[in-house]
Order: C-alpha cells, then structure tokens, then sequence
C-alpha cells in the first residue's frame, strides 16, 4: 500500500482518500497551495545561487576639469619644472598614446600652484566616489540600509581610516555590514573585487553589494625626469564606478546583468612579470611608478594563462574541437597556427584601456572586428585610462550606443601590477535603453572618432634588467 508523509504525519492512499470524500473543500485548497509553495521552493532554489548587477554609474567629473594635451604638457613645463629631455618625451606619450583633449584631471592639479597634498588627494576621490555611488542610489532605489556588503577599491591611495571607512560614515550604511578596503592592486583590482562579492554572495543570502572602484592622480604625480616613471603622469585621468550587485531572486528580471564567471591569473612567480610596473623613489627620492618594455611580455604572457582557462567556459563545442585538430595537425607537419575565434561566443568584448599595442594584440589573436573593440578604444580616446574603472566605461558606451541586447554575453578582461590578469564573464538580462543616465549620453553621437593613425609606445621605455 503506498503511504505518504505530509507535515510529519503517515497517511496511506485510504486514509487520503476519505479526506478527499469528507473535506472537500480543504482539498480544493489545499492542494493548489502546495503546488505553489513547491513551485515557489524550486524557483528560489534555481535562482539563489545566481547574482545580478542590478545597475551601475560611472562618474563623469565637471567640465572645468578637463584638460587637453597642449595644456597639460605647460603646467607641467611650468609647475614641475621637469627639463627640455623629459617634456619632449612626455610630449611623445602624449601623441602616441590614444588620449584626446577632454580628458580630465582633479581640481588639485588645476589649482597655482599644483595641490598635491593628501587633502587633495581625498578631496578628488571623495568626489569621484560620491559622485558615482549618489548616481547609482537614484538609479536603483535601492536604500543605503539595504546593503550588507561593501567593498572599495583604490590602487595606490590609501587613508585611515580606510575609504570603505569614508564611504560606510558618509552614507549611514549598517552597523553589520560587511566591508573591505583593496588597494595596491594595479588595474586588474575591480575585477578581482568582483571575485571577492560574488563569494560574499554565495554566503550571504538575500543581500544586496556595493562594490566602489577608483584611483588618484592627485596621488600619483612623478615629479623627476626618470623616463621609465612618466607614463602614468601622461595617461592616468580622473574617474571611478559604483555597482550594485545582488543575490535576490526577485531582481532576476530588473537587473541589467547576471554574473556567469570570473577568472583569474598572476605570473607574480617570474621576475620580469613582477617587476615591469614598480613603484620607487628615484636617484632624487621621487617616488613614481616605473613601467618598462617588459611591459608587453608580461601582459601577453598573463593574458595568454588567462584566456586558456576562459575558452573551455565559452567557446562553443565546435570551436574548440577545431583548436584541438589545429593543435594535432602542426604536430605532424608544418602549418600556420590558429588561435580560437573567441567572436563565436562573445558579443562584446572590453578590455582594459592599458594601452594600444596590447589592445592591437589582443584584437588580432582573439579574432575580434573593429566595432566590438571601439569602446575600449574611445573609452581610452575619451576618458583616458581611469585605472581599474575604465572597463565600465566601456560598458557604458556600448550600452549608450544601444547595442547591448537580451542574452547578449560580455567579456570584461583587466590586467595590472603584479602583473594579473582577470576576466568577468556577463549575460544581458534585458536590452539596455540607450537613453538611460550614462557619462557618454550626451556626446555619444560624436563616436567613434578615428584613432587608427596613431603610433605605438613600444620603443619609450628600458628593458629591466
């Protein structure tokens, strides 16, 4: 005789039977309600492990801080007092790097004479930080009582109390959240945050995370003549992004994105990855950040550690299958090699705006057209490299463009000191309207601008030793 068990008690089919015959009624509603608790049971079993970008902002700084290369390469001549050899060299950065003539730099380096001061400092990334975070909160609705984690990013500032300090002050946010502060990450950290809240989040159910990127110009200002420390003088602009991630079943269907994988590689074990961005004094006791040709090789090295774990997740079956003949066919005889066509799977692709030799690489080996490479290119023409915050205004301009549709999946990749290299893997979780609040709405229909003439950095920095 079958028996079944309802709330702890044994009930054969007869006994079931006669409640069915005496209880009408409670039949007919209990068991449509059961059906809808079970429904309801495996529906939030389906979606609790899944996290979501609910929404994100990125900050767009006054128009009086903008600065255009001519400009910036007086007040340097005038404020820094650097030699003719070093102007002329920073002049060439400035040409070849990919940067236009709105970027933005912080009110301190505006200001005579130059403020580079740690107020300065703190006042920059505050307005940076704030800016984005208040952007995002009207954009939500989501209440600052609501958030159970926070995490900061900021590469080479680093106060006390902590920035996650500042912003857990300036925004009441709870007693018991949960909160981190990552500096001296290089541009990979907001990446490597994502990792950090997507465990959170695996933990914590039912929560809502506030992950905040940016870093300081102010901060980082080299002021001797050492050529290998002037990169990030020229390069590195004002900006930061605020996102709001959650584990709630019930922002499936408002949130932009869902998080699919994360990915993450370091070659901090070889020396030349270790050391081709380093922060020291120089001969004067300047403290800057040396960059040299090792550059390219540990970028492509890490990269390439990075992407062979990526490919399996994404690339279809039969894209893979022919790497793998490729692969099989060059053992037994000569041929030319094949590198996976990654624009099978991706529908848009944003790597770090680092620099154009490494964007140039890595369009050629991942198999990527020009348009799915144009708004890492016009983020860096537009904005300049913004650090670990830039790979969002590359989301941010694709989503102004209108080109990011429903179950498209989108491919953030940042690589920094260390030297690491992380990949975030997204699925559209509805098209994006183009006229949502967004640092390009306005201007949007001036891009792309062409920047295929401009050449490479490759020859302005020494090889360590």
């Amino acid at each position: 005789m079958l028996k079944l068990v309802i709330f702890g008690t044994m009930f054969s089919t007869i006994d079931l039977m006669e409640l069915i015959i005496i209880y009408p009624k409670l039949f007919l509603i209990s068991v449509p309600t059961l059906i809808i608790v079970l429904f309801w049971y495996i529906f939030c079993k389906s979606t609790g492990s899944r996290i979501f970008l609910v929404d994100f902002a990125c900050y767009k700084p006054q128009k009086n801080q903008q600065i255009c290369r001519q400009n910036f390469l007086n007040r340097s001549s005038r404020e820094l007092k650097f030699n003719s050899d070093t102007l002329e060299f920073m002049d060439r950065i400035l040409q070849r790097s990919g940067l236009g003539d709105k970027t933005y730099v912080s009110k301190g380096l505006l200001r005579d004479p130059l403020d580079m001061s740690t107020k300065a400092a703190k006042e920059e990334v505050e307005m940076a930080v704030f800016g984005a975070i208040d952007e995002l909160l009207l954009k939500t609705g989501v209440r600052c009582e609501e958030i159970g984690i926070l995490v900061s990013v900021c590469g080479v500032f680093n106060i006390m109390p902590s920035l996650s300090s500042v912003i857990v002050k300036r925004y009441k946010l709870r007693e018991d959240i949960r909160s981190y502060n990552m500096t001296g990450m290089g541009c990979s950290a907001g990446l490597i945050a994502l990792g950090l809240v997507q465990n959170l989040l695996k933990v914590l159910d039912n929560s809502y995370a506030l992950l905040v990127t940016t870093e300081s110009t102010t901060d980082n200002v080299y002021k001797g003549n050492d050529r290998s420390k002037l990169l990030s003088n020229c390069v590195f602009r004002v900006g930061a992004v605020a996102l709001l991630l959650s584990n709630k079943p019930s922002d499936q269907n408002t949130s932009k994105y869902e998080l699919i994988h994360t990915v993450r590689s370091q070659t901090a074990n070889n020396d030349r990855s270790y050391n081709c961005i380093f922060m020291a004094e120089d001969e004067q006791g300047h403290r800057g950040i040396s960059i040299n040709k090792d550059l390219l090789y540990a970028a492509m090295k890490t990269i390439r550690s990075n992407i062979s774990t990526v490919a399996p997740l994404v690339l279809p079956l039969s894209e893979q299958f022919r790497y793998l003949m490729n692969i099989i066919v060059r053992r037994f005889r000569t041929g030319s090699k094949m590198d996976p066509d990654f624009s099978r799977a991706i529908d848009h692709f944003f790597p770090h705006v680092g620099g154009k030799p490494v964007l140039d690489d890595l369009q050629k080996k991942l198999g990527f057209s020009d348009e799915q490479m144009e708004a890492s290119r016009m983020t860096l023409y537009r904005f300049g490299n913004t650090s670990n915050s830039s790979i969002w205004y590359e989301v941010a301009y694709a989503e102004a463009k209108g080109r990011v549709k429903k179950g498209d999946t989108l491919w953030q990749i940042a690589f920094g000191s260390g030297f690491k290299c992380s990949s975030v893997i997204w699925r559209a979780t509805r098209s994006i309207d183009r006229d949502e609040m967004n640092p390009w709405r306005d201007e949007i229909d001036e891009f792309p601008v062409d920047v295929s003439e401009i050449e490479p950095l490759s020859d302005l920095f020494l090889t360590s030793k």
